[in-house]
């Protein structure tokens, strides 16, 4: 799990074919690694990848072909930044919103304006998810944990105050530009029990 609050920004150093699959490296810059462990779960433009090897400054990950199909990661180039974070830990604390890693659909940046030092930004959604989608609720986007402002038939806002925009892949992103987006759980679950309701 995660919380959705971008550790760093790293971005893809190397881009291998193994087996069908492709192994990612991964540039860590800033983020705390010097407790890294094989296995372990780090979150790459919000997608939940496993550590394969790693050394003092990046990491790899075998990702595959449904995941490169389904997610941005297949749209990235060598150079490419990326945000970054590592699982939760028990007593870690939970500032933005719980964040399983699991992408739900590629939306676009639609629309960037500026508003006072921030920028309010539009997503377009697949409709299939819009409807997870509420009103001041939370989503992720590119592993970001954000507050939807507005939301309508095709997309949604969200506000992007300086230090989202300095410490995020955000500020590096232009219009039309893929992005990885995860409802939220809770919604998720709401939505399901809705569905079922009835039933013996």
């Amino acid at each position: 799990m995660f919380t959705g609050l971008i550790q760093a920004v790293g971005h893809l150093a190397a881009s291998t074919a193994v087996g069908g699959d492709r192994r990612l490296r991964f540039a860590t810059n800033t983020l705390p690694f010097a407790d890294a462990e094989l296995g372990e779960s780090i979150a790459c433009n919000g997608v939940c990848l496993t550590v394969v090897a790693f050394d003092a400054a990046h990491f790899d990950a075998d990702v595959s072909t449904e995941t490169l199909g389904l997610t941005t990661l297949g749209h990235l180039s060598v150079g490419t930044p990326v945000n970054l974070e590592r699982s939760l830990r028990l007593g870690d604390r939970l500032g933005g919103h719980l964040v399983s890693g699991h992408v739900d659909g590629v939306g676009h940046v639609a629309e960037v304006r500026n508003e006072a030092r921030g920028q309010r930004w539009r997503f377009t959604a697949p409709k299939a998810l819009l409807r997870f989608i509420a009103h001041k609720g939370s989503i992720a986007v590119q592993g970001t944990s954000l507050t939807v402002n507005s939301v309508d038939d095709l997309g949604f806002e969200v506000m992007l105050v300086p230090h989202t925009l300095e410490h995020t892949s955000f500020g590096r992103m232009a219009v039309g530009a893929p992005v990885n987006l995860e409802i939220d759980t809770v919604a998720r679950y709401v939505a399901r029990l809705q569905e079922t309701e009835g039933w013996a």
